[in-house]
């Protein structure tokens, strides 16, 4: 199955403008990157990889951005090395990579993920809306670098916690494109099993997980309880508190489902995996938090992180005094007071107050951002045409007789539900 079947559906438009290719950096193709000052002292790391169609020159492809989640994970090394770029951790080339059709660009944000950083700790970001308005101002720089892609249409794709952050960065860009204070062809967004709503997700762990026969009755029962803590210090607007209730919702989880892996509930979690969440989570509840979001439970953290600090910071000139991912607790820690709010708003200002199209889509086997809290939220969204998507005909998806998903549309608004997958929804899909 290739990775364009589902994430790259709804992109369809193409236009064409004259400018050079990039320079040669790790792996097939052309590529660019650099370093914006989104602030004094800030400094926000993107890496761009031209298509390798077969085309004249590389804006004759849609430009597509990716947000990693976390808070603080590097798209430039998971979003890339693992799941959607030409070459994994093992710089072997894959199969099939978004690359091959459009040009994708990855940024590590919010500032303090992967190669990006901050002199002052008073400058990390503490709220989603200043995690948007840092991603304005490195747009203003690309577009100063690489004027070209200004005509290209843009899309925005996100995964986890950067659907959050999509969300609103891809409104206020929009806004500053109306304002005339930035030119770029923006034409929508996809949030793929996204932190949109965090205490739908909370709510429905425990039916999800009793429904699948991972937890008991009594598994179900004190998960609910926890939830239920969690909804109190939310209620409460104790958003740090909820974080941490959160946390331990997820370490009773692990307790009652003998370690259920959060990203996919299907797989086997590594003994190694496994106690590194165990330890993590017994030292405190933000660090266990930590491992899941942004470490993604141990995946090739090792691996990653050696390939991240040695060849590709060799080959991409950074600087002596970055190391990749060095700043990403800090990261994560700052925001952790934002972390339970909900961005449900944006959604619907996208939907209410642009013009661009909106992309939802999840995975079946996905627990941290799992599907039915996906539809509660998106069953919460308003807008005017939200009578006649609820009545759209749900479609199947199918590739070689096998029914891969499904999906759901009506004007700009698609929702996308795809079997035998994950949280990473464009790694792989589980098979039989």
């Amino acid at each position: 199955m290739t990775l364009s079947n589902f994430i790259l559906i709804f992109l369809i438009a193409f236009s064409g403008n004259n400018g050079a290719f990039g320079k040669k950096g790790i792996g097939p193709g052309e590529q660019d990157w650099g370093y914006v000052t989104v602030r004094e002292g800030t400094h926000m790391f993107w890496w761009l990889y031209h298509t390798t169609a077969n085309v004249m020159d590389s804006s004759e492809r849609p430009l597509v951005i990716w947000l990693q989640g976390g808070p603080g994970a590097s798209s430039t090394g998971y979003g890339n090395f693992e799941e959607l770029g030409p070459l994994d951790v093992n710089l072997e080339e894959r199969n099939f990579t978004w690359v091959k059709e459009v040009n994708v660009l990855f940024i590590d944000n919010p500032v303090g993920s992967g190669f990006s950083y901050t002199e002052d700790v008073a400058h990390y970001t503490k709220n989603n809306h200043e995690i948007a308005m840092d991603l304005i101002q490195l747009m203003h720089g690309f577009f100063r670098y690489l004027s070209k892609f200004k005509t290209v249409p843009l899309y925005v794709v996100a995964e986890s916690y950067g659907g959050k952050m999509a969300a609103e960065f891809v409104y206020q860009l929009y806004n500053e494109i109306k304002a005339g204070k930035i030119e770029c062809n923006l034409k929508g967004v996809a949030l793929g099993d996204s932190w949109i709503s965090p205490m739908d997700s909370v709510w429905t762990w425990a039916p999800y997980l009793y429904n699948n026969g991972i937890v008991d009755q009594k598994g179900y029962e004190v998960i609910m309880q926890a939830a239920n803590e969690t909804q109190e210090a939310f209620d409460d607007k104790d958003y740090v508190g909820a974080t941490d209730l959160w946390a331990l919702t997820e370490s009773i989880i692990m307790q009652y489902s003998h370690n259920v892996d959060f990203y996919n509930i299907l797989t086997k979690v590594s003994e190694r995996n496994k106690r590194t969440l165990i330890d993590a989570f017994k030292s405190n509840p933000t660090e266990g938090l930590y491992e899941i979001m942004v470490n993604h439970g141990g995946r090739s953290a090792d691996p990653l992180d050696t390939l991240m600090n040695g060849i590709v910071t060799k080959t991409l000139s950074i600087p002596k005094y970055v190391r990749w991912g060095q700043q990403s607790r800090t990261t994560f820690g700052k925001l952790k007071g934002d972390f339970m709010k909900p961005c449900i708003e944006m959604v619907e200002n996208l939907l209410n107050k642009t013009d661009l199209s909106v992309v939802v889509f999840t995975g079946q086997l996905d627990l941290i951002v799992d599907t039915p809290g996906t539809i509660q939220w998106v069953s919460k969204l308003n807008w005017p045409e939200k009578e006649q998507w609820s009545d759209a005909e749900r479609l199947p998806l199918t590739v070689r007789s096998v029914v891969e998903g499904y999906y759901q549309k009506y004007g700009r608004f698609s929702l996308y539900w795809v079997n035998r997958s994950g949280h990473m929804v464009n790694v792989k899909i589980t098979y039989n």
